[in-house]
């Protein structure tokens, strides 16, 4: 098989591109190439910009692939990325176009209204946000498919986790709080409940769907089990065997703290599960990894990293998603 994966330097895309190359698959990777990513050998780097029709054009015209992988869509939300210009260059060059679209596609509005199917309404806020952008591609390449038949499936995931997380404030420095002994500070009673699924899950299903005519036009769920914060903690603090200090946040104290104080999947944004009905239905979708496996499998790699001792915060340039446990600390220590 013949891939193209745009994007392919960090979490998704990375895991997905090293996915196919063990799977015997030739492998293209196209993006701006300004992130230092070692691939795994024979993997062929397509320096374009996206952002700019030209250099993509000249990247692509002419080529043909049996399946391209669009993995990097959040930077266009601030690039100002002409999707339709981007499908008019592929279409009738590709077997098998697809998405990968967000959880936060949806309309936000419907939030705490469980569990979210793939025919609810859309986030319609446009091109600014990360959400707009991500529902208004979307839009896009299903009326190319309506209009020419272009061979687009579009998944959602909800919270991704795993090896390479490049998001800062969810796995990693929970597992840091935990062995460092540090305060865990939860709102909402521990009770926001989301959707998580293993990196490694949403590839392999991104694979398999490959040439599968039953996903053409279509939009899928990708995740796994959804659990509250608290359930999210608990499990964590099995794995690597320390005792949670939690410090439950009242609701009348919640103004006065920001989004420093916890990952941004505890606030009540993203209190939202989604359905995999139809996933199971036509692609036979079946997680391998509960949310207790697929967290054990990561902790093993963060150990792998040398991590546990880390004293200083990671951030990513795109997502700028962090901690300040500096912060978590006074704030703990005012609630006490």
């Amino acid at each position: 098989m013949r891939a193209l994966v745009l994007g392919g330097s960090v979490f998704v895309g990375h895991r997905l591109v090293s996915a196919l190359a063990a799977g015997g698959h030739e492998v293209h990777v196209l993006n701006r190439g300004r992130t230092a990513t070692e691939f795994p050998a024979g993997v062929q780097l397509i320096v374009a910009d996206r952002t700019d029709a030209a250099s993509m054009r000249a990247a692509l015209e002419g080529t043909t692939w049996d399946v391209i992988y669009d993995v990097s869509g959040f930077v266009m939300a601030a690039g100002g990325s002409d999707i339709e210009a981007l499908v008019e260059l592929v279409d009738g060059s590709v077997g098998h176009y697809i998405y990968v679209s967000s959880i936060m596609a949806y309309d936000q509005s419907l939030v705490g209204v469980m569990p979210w199917t793939e025919d609810m309404p859309t986030d319609g806020s446009g091109a600014r946000g990360y959400g707009g952008f991500k529902a208004m591609a979307e839009a896009a390449m299903l009326a190319r498919h309506q209009r020419t038949g272009f061979p687009v499936s579009i998944v959602r995931p909800a919270a991704i986790y795993g090896p390479r997380n490049n998001i800062y404030d969810m796995e990693t420095p929970m597992f840091l709080r935990l062995l460092q002994h540090r305060p865990i500070l939860v709102p909402h009673s521990g009770l926001v409940t989301g959707s998580y699924g293993h990196v490694d899950d949403l590839c392999a299903v991104m694979m398999a769907m490959v040439g599968n005519e039953r996903s053409f036009g279509e939009v899928f769920n990708i995740t796994a089990e959804a659990v509250t914060t608290r359930h999210y903690i608990d499990v964590l603090a099995a794995i690597v065997g320390e005792e949670p200090d939690i410090v439950m946040v009242p609701d009348d104290a919640l103004p006065a703290l920001g989004r420093d104080h916890w990952g941004h999947l505890f606030g009540a944004a993203h209190h939202a599960v989604l359905s995999i009905d139809k996933a199971r239905h036509l692609l036979d979708f079946e997680p391998s990894y509960s949310f207790t496996a697929g967290h054990q499998h990561t902790y093993a790699w963060f150990q792998e990293q040398g991590w546990a001792t880390l004293d200083t915060a990671l951030a990513d340039p795109v997502w700028r998603s962090s901690w300040d446990f500096a912060a978590e600390a006074a704030a703990a220590a005012s609630l006490r």
